[in-house]
């Protein structure tokens, strides 16, 4: 599949159609998407995820996505490539120094579902688009710490929603959102979590972080795992857009074998009994 390419730093479109113009595809670059109006679904890495005005997504260089359109669309479009942000660093605020914009735009949970915002995020992002849409018959565009400083809002937006995804039990309080920002984004890769792994990683002793976990999140660390892990491979089975040898492999299962039978014991069905379950 041949990417899109782009050589321009940064590139600001916005338009509507009833069919999106473009099939399945991959970028060279890193793309917002805000909806403006209209509904449908976006297909994004074997993941289908309903759309509507309001909705915010982001696209990294290694996504395939399309937009199946069922209502008209208006469409706003951040492209940018890795230049963008790192020839912008002395203007950056330290927490982005840390936390570069195109990592946050990588991180694999922000594929498998909408972000959520509430108000009065939503009117901001909103807000913020059309300021930078207005901006955008400037010449300047791609040089305007104006537009940088807007783009990074859009940023501090989407920190905000991540700490409210999915099975989220830490209230996002700082001392706790690292340690579970790790596991969502290794639960793919079960040695880099298991105990031993994470514990390094974190500088506890090994055989103290089941008591830490457990002190600090009122849960025990592999219920947690577990937990999330399942409720990541419910959304695949319920897709379709996976075999169960694919989702097997993308957790680090054995086999399918493995992957049914922890299914099982985890929500007392098998696969393809859940799926029927719950399209019906």
């Amino acid at each position: 599949m041949n990417r899109l390419k782009q050589y321009e730093t940064l590139v600001i479109t916005e338009f509507e159609e009833e069919t999106f113009h473009l099939p399945a595809h991959r970028h060279t670059y890193y793309e917002i998407i805000y909806i403006f109006k209209g509904c449908g679904v976006h297909l994004l890495n074997n993941n289908r995820i309903p759309y509507k005005g309001g909705d915010l997504f982001v696209i990294s260089p290694d996504d395939e996505h399309y937009f199946d359109i069922k209502k008209s669309t208006h469409f706003a479009l951040i492209k940018f490539t890795d230049n963008y942000f790192s020839s912008k660093n002395h203007l950056a605020p330290d927490e982005f120094l840390v936390s570069k914009p195109e990592v946050i735009m990588r991180h694999k949970l922000l594929k498998e579902m909408k972000l959520v915002l509430d108000e009065p995020c939503k009117t901001i992002l909103r807000n913020t688009f059309e300021n930078i849409l207005a901006y955008n018959c400037r010449k300047d565009v791609a040089t305007s710490p104006l537009v940088y400083y807007q783009v990074l809002s859009i940023f501090g937006l989407i920190k905000e929603a991540i700490t409210k995804l999915d099975v989220r039990i830490d209230n996002g309080l700082p001392d706790k959102e690292a340690m579970i920002s790790f596991i969502h984004q290794h639960i793919y890769e079960p040695e880099k979590i298991q105990v031993k792994n994470i514990a390094t990683h974190f500088s506890i002793a090994s055989n103290y972080f089941s008591a830490y976990f457990k002190r600090n999140f009122s849960i025990s660390y592999r219920e947690y795992v577990n937990t999330y892990r399942t409720r990541l491979i419910e959304k695949r089975i319920v897709s379709g857009g996976l075999t169960l040898k694919q989702i097997a492999d993308e957790f680090g299962f054995t086999d399918e074998s493995h992957l049914s039978n922890y299914f099982k014991k985890r929500s007392n069905a098998s696969p393809a009994s859940y799926r029927r379950l719950v399209s019906a």
